[in-house]
């Protein structure tokens, strides 16, 4: 999985740009994000992260200083430049530190994906360069992984063993048919996908402070042997968090309400719903609801469309992100839908908000 970070001192920059990766099917997470240069050069030490995106103009140390010290301490990392200042002076700054690309904003999706690939493959050929026994049938199979994580990542969050168990016979299958696996090549495959389970566990709150990650996934000599036995250990791993996980949520002695909160601040702009929750957290969806109001004063549902609305007013006090860009981003679809959501909370239509702010 390769790790992004974010700088930029204006959070709904930030928000605009996690919304518009298309990070997934990239095969990348966003791994931390940072306000201004110090702040983003302490997380690159702590992060190890493979691609940096920064503004330029920021309080404290900005993009300049960030971007001289990452070429003169971590010429590796790919940077991308986004700014909103077109001057040519920020721009010969970012050529001269190698930066990949010079983005204005507000931001093109297409644009910032564009130059997110094309980091992505200079990571590749590198990495290539350095493993000459890769073939490119290995660079064919590991496009076509990017499927498969997504389908682990469903059924993880479904809590849904089964489900990985069959990814992982298919990831066998699918492997297989390229013929006999280098060891490198088996070893890269168990570790992207071990990787995708550490950020899963985390995003789920499961409890890891009590082992480290070798100690929870001890990758034996014996679990390269080959293909079988590697992702035998990959599911075994999943089920072994899953399991976790379940225990965590279930035998509890008392729903953590405030757990499932923070779930919701955390996934507000999916398809989220009472159901979910409820089933996720192992209860039934009427006592979810019951003592979800007890708590905060709200049911689940109107919770959601609160925490969707105040992103959204705060987004749209940023004149340069557009009106449909701020509905995306709050989880709506449907822009005209969003129209009627909006003007019902607030009392006005989102046009007329804006000129307000």
């Amino acid at each position: 999985m390769i790790r992004v970070l974010i700088v930029d001192d204006e959070p709904w920059n930030r928000d605009i740009l996690k919304t518009f990766g298309t990070w997934e099917k990239l095969g990348m997470v966003v791994v931390g994000e940072a306000e201004d240069g110090d702040e983003a050069f302490r997380l690159v030490g702590e992060l190890a992260p493979h691609i940096v995106i920064t503004d330029m103009h920021m309080p404290g140390a900005d993009g300049v200083e960030l971007l001289q010290a990452l070429n003169n301490q971590c010429p590796d990392v790919k940077i991308i430049v986004v700014s909103g200042y077109d001057d040519f002076a920020y721009a010969k700054h970012a050529i001269r530190y190698k930066a990949v690309d010079y983005l204005l904003k507000p931001v093109n999706p297409v644009e910032l994906n564009a130059v997110l690939l094309k980091c992505k493959n200079d990571l590749e050929v590198k990495e290539a360069e350095q493993q000459p026994e890769a073939t490119e049938l290995d660079y064919e199979f590991f496009h076509k992984l990017t499927r498969y994580k997504q389908l682990l990542r469903l059924y993880f969050n479904e809590l849904n063993r089964d489900g990985v168990n069959l990814t992982c016979r298919q990831v066998v299958q699918e492997l297989e048919s390229y013929g006999a696996p280098s060891q490198p090549m088996l070893g890269r495959l168990v570790q992207e996908l071990l990787s995708l389970l550490k950020e899963l566990s985390a995003d789920n709150g499961l409890d890891t402070s009590t082992s480290t990650a070798k100690e929870r996934f001890p990758l034996s000599q014996a679990a390269l042997s080959s293909v079988e036995h590697a992702l035998e250990f990959v599911s075994s791993c999943y089920v072994q968090e899953l399991d976790q996980l379940i225990r965590q949520r279930k035998y509890k002695n008392k729903l953590n309400l405030e757990e499932v909160r923070r779930y919701i601040d955390s996934h507000f702009a999916g398809p989220i719903t009472l159901e979910q929750l409820a089933k996720n957290f192992f209860v039934s969806k009427e006592y979810m609801s019951k003592v979800f109001k007890q708590e905060y004063g709200q049911n689940v549902t109107d919770y959601i469309v609160e925490r969707r609305m105040e992103k959204a007013r705060e987004w749209l006090s940023n004149k340069q992100i557009s009106i449909k860009a701020v509905a995306e981003m709050a989880g709506y679809e449907d822009v005209s839908y969003f129209y009627r959501v909006f003007k019902k909370h607030f009392g006005m239509a989102p046009g007329e908000m804006r000129k307000e702010v």
